[in-house]
């Protein structure tokens, strides 16, 4: 079972998409802020994480510019997931490390579409 960590403040978006995710036959961990974001990639090393932008204590930008300066965790991909969607907004978030990029509202086809996409790159990676 592929583990995803799924990062997000917002308690009805963190259980609507772990649902979704879960249903397709991903384990989700969950956190609510950065710095829970980076305690439970260290304790869980998922295989993927969502990483909401806007986060309180430590923003996702700044928590991914942490997972990618850790060698034990900066293979792991990241795709931000915000309501901003200019392409400014898309330029910090891949210039902080992230992989990929989403808009909320989360269109969940399209977001299953870029996981997938990062997992198979990062399996072809490691054979």
């Amino acid at each position: 079972m592929k583990k995803v960590l799924l990062v997000d403040d917002d308690e009805s978006n963190r259980d609507m998409l772990s649902r979704r995710l879960e249903h397709r036959g991903y384990q989700v961990v969950t956190a609510v802020d950065g710095r829970e974001a980076l305690e439970k990639a260290r304790a869980e090393v998922p295989v993927l994480i969502l990483m909401d932008v806007t986060l309180p204590v430590l923003d996702g930008l700044a928590a991914t510019r942490e997972l990618k300066s850790t060698p034990a965790l900066r293979d792991i991909p990241v795709i931000a997931l915000t309501a901003h969607a200019s392409l400014e907004d898309r330029d910090r978030a891949r210039a902080a490390g992230c992989d990929d990029y989403d808009t909320k509202p989360i269109e969940f086809v399209r977001l299953e579409e870029k996981m997938e996409k990062l997992l198979s790159q990062t399996a072809a990676r490691s054979v």
